[in-house]
């Protein structure tokens, strides 16, 4: 359910610009989708994630921008700076932090009660993530600038999230390959 609830405001855009061909008025649609999408989330677990609040102000400033100056191009900026924040929120996850969180990575603070790797591994993981949003916040860019229209809306549903599904399958195996071992070095013949 989480997860419908949290794609549900990019699916309404999908639909509304496929069955218009209006990316303004999609994006119109796209503004009041977010803030239900926070707000259903407010009232049902009476809190919201930082990712979910900088997204409806994103949505809000750039959708706003679209509508008002009727100029697609500021909500195709929207996955970029999502992913480019993200980006920077892991880089800097280090350095913030109280108690049992301070000097961990945020891929770390968020898997290790299911996870036990070595810091090095957490490290190696947070980085591959921050490469991760960097390179995805490039390609959308690349995506709205050398593609039409419609193939942008139809990346930023389908190619973002497919490319996000197979990078964490990747991180899953890499972690399966560290944590079968609990170390940073799979087994060698002389130590199995």
């Amino acid at each position: 359910m989480k997860m419908l609830v949290d794609f549900l405001p990019i699916l309404v855009f999908f639909v509304v610009y496929h069955l218009t061909k209006d990316l303004v008025l999609a994006t119109a649609v796209l503004i009041p989708a977010t803030l239900l999408q926070v707000l259903y989330t407010w009232w049902r677990h009476r809190r919201v994630e930082k990712m979910h609040l900088v997204t409806l102000a994103l949505v809000v400033v750039l959708g706003g921008a679209t509508v008002m100056l009727q100029d697609g191009e500021f909500i195709k900026w929207k996955p970029t700076v999502v992913n480019w924040l993200f980006a920077v929120a892991f880089l800097l996850s280090p350095l913030w932090g109280r108690g049992d969180g301070a000097g961990k990575t945020l891929v770390q603070r968020m898997m290790e009660k299911s996870v036990s790797l070595p810091a090095q591994v957490w490290s190696r993981l947070n980085l591959a993530w921050v490469g991760f949003f960097v390179a995805l916040g490039a390609l959308n860019v690349f995506v709205f600038t050398y593609y039409s229209e419609e193939t942008w809306v139809n990346f930023k549903l389908f190619g973002m999230l497919g490319l996000t599904f197979l990078f964490v399958i990747a991180q899953g195996l890499y972690m399966a390959r560290h944590a079968a071992h609990g170390d940073d070095h799979p087994p060698t013949k002389g130590n199995q």
